[in-house]
């Protein structure tokens, strides 16, 4: 399989920043909200951040970070169709997640790139595809012009060739599944695609786990099934339901469980090499 994507990356510079890719095989596994928190974490740290929404046919991360139609000019999708390089798609979020100048040394920042929520765009690209190269070559272009220590890649759920294509790059994936037999099965598909693609480092998050589990034997049973770091198991919440996109979860309750295993799946990451 690695060697029906060479081609993808045959002449292209490494990218600079480490990068994360956020996957999971089905939908609704919460896949955007974690990775918004967790490149916040980082980004709060000090650290310099990209996240690109590459979930172009159902785009919604930019909303976490109070991004409307009305101020984007530039999305991924007008990159994608050469209208725009691609940082001008690029938008300073670092105020939405409260990070703040400081007056000596380099203080962190969060940049988003969203895909376009507009109907007759997401029916383009669904129609007429795009060339998937493109994000490769623009991934590096962000990286190395804003300067970034991490680059997030919030991917389409299932496996396709934008998917495959941000797997191999990556330095880490980050694989989400909630405690559920269709995605157990998923999970092992994309857990294994990651395999032949060699990719150097495969984490396993279990969201929206009921508290009532023992999370002790959910972690054993998860990392035997295939035999994969799990980084962290986040527990299903009121809080998350009543919150409903509005703000970034781990910023609204700094205290809370959920917040506290985030913490400590982004540490992970950021220690990971």
């Amino acid at each position: 399989m690695r060697d029906s994507f060479i081609l993808l990356i045959i002449g292209i510079v490494s990218i600079m920043s480490k990068v994360i890719s956020v996957h999971s095989f089905r939908g609704g596994t919460g896949k955007s909200n974690v990775t918004a928190n967790l490149a916040t974490v980082i980004a709060r740290s000090g650290k310099r951040v990209g996240i690109v929404d590459t979930d172009i046919q159902s785009p919604g991360i930019h909303i976490l970070f109070g991004l409307d139609e009305e101020k984007i000019s530039y999305t991924l999708n007008d990159y994608l169709w050469g209208r725009c390089p691609i940082e001008k798609a690029a938008y300073d979020v670092s105020q939405a997640v409260k990070i703040k100048p400081k007056p000596f040394g380099m203080s962190g920042s969060i940049y988003m790139i969203p895909s376009s929520i507009k109907t007759g765009e997401i029916s383009r690209i669904l129609r007429e595809g795009y060339d998937a190269r493109l994000l490769n070559d623009g991934f590096r272009d962000l990286s190395r012009r804003l300067k970034l220590d991490y680059l997030f890649i919030d991917t389409h759920p299932g496996i396709n060739e934008e998917t495959l294509l941000s797997i191999i790059i990556s330095n880490i994936l980050v694989v989400i599944l909630r405690p559920d037999h269709q995605d157990y099965q998923g999970t092992a598909v994309a857990v294994d695609v990651a395999r032949k693609l060699d990719v150097p480092n495969i984490m396993l998050v279990v969201n929206k786990a009921l508290p009532a589990l023992n999370f002790e034997a959910l972690r054993q049973q998860v990392r035997s099934a295939y035999t994969a770091t799990v980084a962290g198991i986040l527990p299903v919440c009121e809080e998350m339901f009543h919150l409903a996109s509005s703000d970034i979860f781990s910023l609204r309750y700094p205290n809370h469980p959920w917040t506290q295993e985030v913490n400590a799946i982004a540490k992970q990451i950021m220690m990971t090499k």
